[in-house]
């Protein structure tokens, strides 16, 4: 957990006003946290602090690169991510969270701890499905070995049957009753 620390920020010695930070997620970063389904990533954090006397609002930005599994050809990719958001965080001695964006923290602390918030930013920000992104001619980028071996075993939908042309006349009176 102590590799976690220097994704805090030391917020106590700060003069009121803007500061801006930068934290690079690695590898690491994803190793130390214990369930974590990304395991490696290339990314920058950059947060801008601005402290007031009762309130800081921290700015997230969030860019680049996490290795997954593509969902149509089960290969390795790295998928391109980026995250925007604000954080707010009030000074209070009951430490309940108030929002997504809000949170609490005691009077007599000195630092915040943003890994995990970073990492649920990054989580968030990684689409249900994943897959291969299409080159610039649209093809797509996936194993061409295993599409292949997905339409060799890709069960077609069966043809639609012929319909009973009474039905089609019903529909008719169905669509004029519409209109």
């Amino acid at each position: 957990m102590d590799y976690l620390n220097k994704y805090s920020i030391a917020y106590q010695g700060l003069s009121e006003g803007l500061h801006e930070f930068n934290f690079e997620i690695k590898d690491t970063f994803f190793e130390y946290l214990e369930y974590s389904e990304i395991r490696k990533g290339n990314l920058i954090a950059q947060v801008r602090l601005n402290k007031l006397s009762q309130l800081l609002e921290l700015t997230i930005e969030i860019s680049g690169t996490v290795e997954t599994t593509c969902d149509r050809c089960l290969e390795e990719f790295n998928l391109p991510v980026s995250y925007s958001g604000r954080l707010f965080v009030k000074f209070s001695e009951s430490e309940e969270d108030l929002d997504d964006d809000v949170i609490c923290i005691s009077p007599e602390d000195n630092e915040i701890n943003l890994a995990h918030y970073l990492y649920e930013s990054i989580n968030i920000s990684i689409p249900l499905k994943r897959v291969h992104p299409d080159d610039k001619n649209g093809k797509s980028q996936c194993n061409p070995e295993m599409i292949k071996k997905i339409k060799e075993h890709q069960i077609n939908a069966p043809a639609e049957k012929d319909v009973d042309p009474r039905w089609d006349e019903l529909k008719k009176l169905m669509e004029n009753n519409n209109n």
